[in-house]
């Protein structure tokens, strides 16, 4: 695929970027590197490698899930400064 002036003028004002005629014609061959490259790595055979999201292999440690009812109500509501009735107690914000 090859880029001409007007191809970058037409992307630039699809991205609102405002360039001038002589801006264009420089950007030209630069995007065809671009493209160029881009079309290289399309030929490379990536037939045998798997795909993967690090360099390195990774595994998520993770611990059981399991439900339980909680029961450390008086040792949660200890590091509270006010506690009414088994609940945290807070300031009135809305009179």
């Amino acid at each position: 695929m090859s880029v001409d002036t007007q191809t970058v003028l037409k992307i630039a004002r699809l991205a609102r970027i405002a360039i001038g005629e002589d801006e264009a014609e420089a950007l030209a061959p630069e995007l065809n590197k671009i493209l160029g490259f881009v079309e290289q790595l399309g030929e490379v055979d990536t037939g045998g490698v798997e795909p993967m999201t690090a360099v390195i292999p990774n595994a998520l440690r993770l611990r059981e899930d399991v439900v339980t009812d909680g029961g450390r109500r008086a040792e949660v509501l200890a590091n509270a400064p006010v506690s009414e009735e088994g609940f945290f107690g807070v300031p009135k914000v809305i009179e």
